[in-house]
């Protein structure tokens, strides 16, 4: 079984977000022991930003640090854990809201895939991008 950015790699549709967590310098973080479970942009979802927006966040190591660690939660949480949850601490010290009325959505996201097992955690793809608060 693959880690995290190993399938994050694979699949093909995350290649903005592998981009990112390269110039976030977290690769490292991400490819180890974890677990992690992590809310995953597609490609499409990074391009629904308003124009300039990734160019400037891929110029700003810190600040792409911050969102990127705001899709990452510690432990493996599975589907039907999140269903459960109204809110979930990420490894940027700030909660996700999570509503499961209608589907999932995490914070403005909706979940479109779920429960993608990796060696060190779990992938739920997202349709936005979470900004922290």
């Amino acid at each position: 079984m693959k880690n995290l950015v190993e399938t994050a790699i694979d699949a093909g549709n995350f290649k903005t977000l592998v981009k990112a967590v390269q110039e976030a310098g977290l690769v490292g973080t991400l490819s180890g022991e974890g677990p992690f479970t992590v809310f995953a942009p597609t490609d499409e979802a990074f391009e629904k930003l308003p124009e300039g927006t990734l160019e400037n966040l891929l110029e700003d190591r810190e600040g792409l640090g911050k969102i990127l660690t705001y899709h990452v939660v510690k432990g493996k949480v599975m589907s039907d854990q999140v269903v459960n949850l109204n809110k979930a601490e990420t490894v940027n010290g700030q909660d996700v809201s999570i509503d499961s009325t209608d589907g999932v959505k995490i914070d403005n996201a909706k979940v479109i895939t779920t429960d993608i097992e990796c060696s060190n955690g779990v992938i739920h793809v997202i349709d936005a991008v979470l900004l922290p608060k």
